[in-house]
């Protein structure tokens, strides 16, 4: 292993360690586009589509709270600060941590670009639409947990929620695969002992 003069390790400079942010350039251009269609086309609070009867709605709402309108009816100094500043820092932290760290798989760094790009497509909203986040999708959800419908979305909260699934599995299996050559390796020196 590399060290610099200050004798720690030396990060290696690895090319596809910027393969996977080009999802999170795609994913904030789509969140955006569709968010633009949606305004354009569609007035608000009027569902502009439906599908399978009202199963799938296309329509247009806004969110000036987060998931599922936590926090709407906070100030707007304070929505701000918990709402833009804050998700900001932690990404800027995420970012940090991609960068720095090699403990992340490959299926992990994709994941986490699709988070990061999930989060920044809310986050121009909230910065740049005083009116609150563009949702526009509307899955009816019968009943479960209470909810008629599951509440409205848009392309960065499912690139957040299906990133942060993947990412929370990936861990999982990642230390299940970690604890079964740990016991391997235990096994191993009891065997030749």
């Amino acid at each position: 292993m590399n060290t610099t003069a200050a004798g720690r390790p030396e990060k290696s400079k690895n090319p596809n360690l910027y393969l996977p942010l080009v999802l999170t350039a795609v994913i904030i251009l789509a969140d955006q586009l569709t968010k633009l269609l949606i305004v354009a086309n569609i007035p608000y609070h009027t569902v502009g589509f439906a599908w399978g009867g009202d199963f799938l709605w296309i329509l247009h709402t806004r969110n000036l709270g987060v998931a599922f309108s936590i926090g709407y009816g906070l100030s707007a100094a304070v929505r701000g600060v918990v709402f833009v500043l804050f998700p900001l820092a932690v990404l800027a932290g995420v970012l940090v941590y991609y960068f720095r760290t090699n403990e992340l798989s490959v299926l992990q760094r994709w994941c986490i670009a699709a988070i990061i790009g999930g989060g920044l497509g809310n986050q121009i909203d909230r910065i740049f639409r005083p009116q609150g986040v563009v949702d526009f999708v509307s899955v009816k959800f019968y009943g479960i947990m209470g909810l008629e419908r599951w509440p409205a979305f848009n392309v960065a909260d499912a690139s957040i929620v299906v990133g942060g699934i993947l990412l929370a599995l990936s861990f999982l299996l990642h230390g299940r695969e970690k604890t079964g050559k740990e016991e391997q390796m235990k096994n191993e020196v009891e065997n030749r002992e």
